[in-house]
């Protein structure tokens, strides 16, 4: 018997819970995320707010927060510094931490992690041994991912929002290595329960810092992160089999290119974003 294909929900409305918690009940709900702690993993590329489109909207993070929290009340916020951001100032500057805050939650910086331990890949493309602190590999991962181009990588959508699980601050070494390479190391090792993308406004053209922004009022939801990827590719107007990270993950067994769209039909929230 062949399995079902994965489920993405693509809901368009307003800025809002109700849009965020629609998308997530459409994609399966969060009734898996029990057992163990829950990390939501936000994009913190920059210090600059929500309506940029570089950086992961609070008001999606409150809404999983509260929906979260009915099941499973372990529950922390995190991200790790970058070349150019400390993770710390970004949360306190996009208001992240207010939101943290206002519903009793934790915001972490993976950096100041010490406990750790070392993932393997057992076919690495480019990384043999992933050192990451431990809360991340016990933990279910929420991937709070953006909507939005990206000059090395095309897209920065789910798989890539995973990078920032790593603690370290200079991840541009990593680039040298092949970042879409290290992109599928890195999910090869670590696979997000939930994957949401916030596309209330995403960005275009020379992202993931320097582009523009576009209003979509749109977030896409599943728990398969390559298929959810596909899908927030094509919305964006590109080709998912010319995102090199999306096509070695298929390649390499981490997801296919099937996937049932549940909600909003691609074509009806389509649009062609600006390449980096």
């Amino acid at each position: 018997m062949h399995a079902l294909p994965p489920k993405v929900a693509i809901v368009k409305g307003e800025r809002s819970h109700d849009t965020v918690l629609r998308a997530v009940e459409l994609a399966g709900g969060v009734s898996h995320l029990t057992g163990k702690p829950v990390l939501i993993k936000v994009n913190f590329i920059c210090r600059e707010t929500w309506d940029t489109g570089a950086t992961t909207d609070p008001l999606l993070v409150e809404a999983l927060i509260r929906a979260i929290g009915r099941v499973n009340q372990d529950i922390t916020v995190v991200d790790s510094d970058a070349n150019m951001t400390n993770a710390d100032e970004a949360a306190e500057a996009t208001g992240m931490l207010e939101v943290c805050s206002r519903n009793g939650v934790e915001f972490r910086n993976l950096i100041r992690e010490k406990e750790r331990v070392v993932l393997r890949p057992s076919h690495p493309e480019a990384l043999e041994a992933i050192t990451v602190p431990r809360i991340v590999a016990e933990s279910h991962i929420v991937d709070a991912a953006k909507l939005k181009t990206h000059d090395s990588t095309l897209v920065t959508l789910g798989m890539k929002n995973m990078f920032g699980l790593l603690p370290n601050k200079w991840k541009f070494r990593y680039h040298r290595k092949g970042i879409n390479k290290v992109i599928v190391d890195i999910n090869s090792v670590l696979s997000p329960s939930l994957v949401v993308i916030d596309g209330f406004v995403g960005m275009e053209g020379p992202g993931p810092v320097g582009g523009y922004p576009v209003k979509m009022d749109l977030v896409i939801a599943g728990r398969d992160v390559v298929a959810t990827d596909i899908v927030g590719t094509k919305v964006m107007g590109l080709d998912p089999k010319s995102i090199r990270h999306i096509r070695m993950a298929v390649e390499k067994g981490l997801g296919t290119w099937d996937y049932e769209v549940v909600g909003h039909p691609i074509e009806n929230v389509q649009r062609n974003f600006k390449p980096p």
